[in-house]
């Protein structure tokens, strides 16, 4: 549910803790008033100015440096008023309470100097900001984007979404789709009319146009949800084929135990690493074999293996090729490989991963998969590249990408599904020409709901209230 919109709201802008600086933020209508009660002196606009904050007894808070950004110019659209103190978080509360016990007091006409000054619910301020056109709903969701980013390459693609980008492309879709629903229904309103832009191959090629820029947009914002989200890579394989040498391979430090003893991975270990600035979370799980062979602790390690290859990105099956001529051990290889396949999701990739290429000779045959040892790092970056292949990663792509969500993706092909439906309308002269036009309308629909100007209040709500306290 939206928080309610016409309340100024006050809450710390800066993490909890212990820091330097710590920035108090109030957002409302004319708070100029306000604002010179709270500070003891006029405050010009965008300036910064040393003051002292004092409680109710007139005993001093803080020194800080207050700036006042009046509307429309500011980060919300609304009068806001920041203030810089000391970064002691006990400091900082003292601050808040003292600027909400002041909106109580009376002013000069006897009324409340800012009634119904509260705490902002998280993301409040970008809410405003979007609710007032200072933000396009996509670039509100570049700001928490921007600030979670874990990789330089996530940085920049958020970055180039909270300038627009992502929105100047979608924005001319949209234009191309509402020119060519006028044209289409003119020919509805107009049947006399001398337009007969079907026939001419005008909309035809206006839709393949479309189709065009559309199917370019998807491209880059599958890559712009790699980049934000990441992938979810879980190592599987029989006890001691090596999944925790290769987890520790991938972070480039000892961050799991290794030994030679069946079992030593008794639970999930994490790691998170980037490739070409993607991130990529590895799971290590423990060794997965017949369950009469393991004992009570060891059973539960392995339902939790299962568990994350349920609902992996990639799984990769390590296969130890140091015991590859045991029929036993090969024989559990191929029904673990089978139980494995039975479990997938239908958007998970399983790679087999052949381990300990230095235990063998190199002339002997080896089925398909990827060869690498975990030990000396041989044919790991062969298998990188394989996983971001695997991911529908693009090097070429990553200049010029911005940030995507699943949102963003299932809308675009939503439009693309639409776009698609009245190109075929152009195919078959007995198709009415209003399907069309209305498959153009949907279209459009789908384009709007990405940038905010067509959006459902309980979807802005679940957008906003995932954001930080304070943004």
């Amino acid at each position: 549910m939206l928080s309610q919109r016409g309340d100024p709201i006050i809450a710390l802008a800066t993490p909890p803790g212990r820091s330097a600086v710590g920035v108090v933020r109030i957002s409302g209508k004319a708070l100029s008033v306000y604002a010179r009660r709270l500070t003891g002196c006029h405050l010009k606009p965008r300036y910064a100015h040393l003051v002292q904050i004092k409680d109710q007894q007139q005993r001093p808070i803080d020194q800080v440096l207050a700036m006042y950004f009046p509307a429309p110019h500011s980060y919300t659209g609304e009068d806001v008023l920041e203030l810089q103190g000391h970064g002691g978080p006990l400091v900082l509360q003292m601050l808040v309470r003292q600027c909400l016990l002041l909106a109580q007091h009376s002013g000069d006409q006897g009324l409340s100097l800012l009634p119904h000054l509260r705490l902002a619910r998280p993301g409040e301020f970008t809410e405003r900001a979007y609710l007032n056109h200072k933000l396009d709903l996509a670039q509100a969701e570049a700001v928490a984007d921007l600030i979670d980013a874990n990789t330089e390459a996530a940085v920049r693609s958020a970055g180039r979404s909270l300038e627009g980008v992502f929105s100047r492309h979608v924005q001319a879709i949209k234009q191309g789709l509402v020119l060519l629903r006028m044209q289409i229904e003119a020919c509805l309103d107009f049947p006399e009319a001398d337009i007969d832009v079907i026939e001419h191959m005008q909309v035809k090629a206006q839709l393949q146009t479309l189709q065009t820029q559309t199917r370019e947009l998807l491209a880059h914002a599958e890559q712009g949800r790699l980049l934000r989200d990441g992938l979810k890579l879980v190592i599987a394989g029989q006890p001691n084929a090596g999944k925790s040498s290769l987890l520790n391979a991938f972070a480039g430090a000892e961050v799991a135990i290794v030994t030679a003893v069946a079992g030593t991975t008794r639970d999930v270990l994490t790691q998170s690493i980037q490739i070409q600035g993607v991130p990529l979370h590895v799971f290590d799980t423990a060794g997965l074999r017949d369950k009469a062979e393991a004992d009570e602790v060891e059973q539960i390690g392995m339902a939790r293996a299962w568990d994350q290859i349920g609902n992996a990105d990639i799984v990769l099956l390590l296969n130890d090729l140091s015991r590859q001529h045991d029929p036993a051990y090969a024989q559990a290889q191929q029904k673990l490989l089978h139980q494995i396949q039975q479990n997938l999701a239908q958007q998970t990739n399983l790679l087999i991963v052949h381990n300990k290429i230095d235990a063998v000779e190199h002339d002997e045959p080896i089925d398909n998969g990827i060869s690498i040892s975990a030990k000396t790092g041989q044919g790991l970056d062969d298998l990188k590249e394989k996983i971001l292949k695997c991911a529908g990663w693009h090097a070429g792509l990553n200049e010029g990408i911005f940030t995507a969500r699943i949102r963003h993706l299932d809308a675009l092909r939503a439009v693309q599904s639409h776009i698609e439906q009245a190109f075929q309308c152009t195919e078959n002269k007995n198709m009415p020409l209003d399907v069309m036009a209305e498959e153009c309308r949907l279209a459009q629909n789908q384009l709007s709901a990405l940038t905010g100007n067509f959006t459902a209040d309980d979807l802005l709500g679940e957008i906003f209230n995932r954001f930080c306290i304070g943004k």
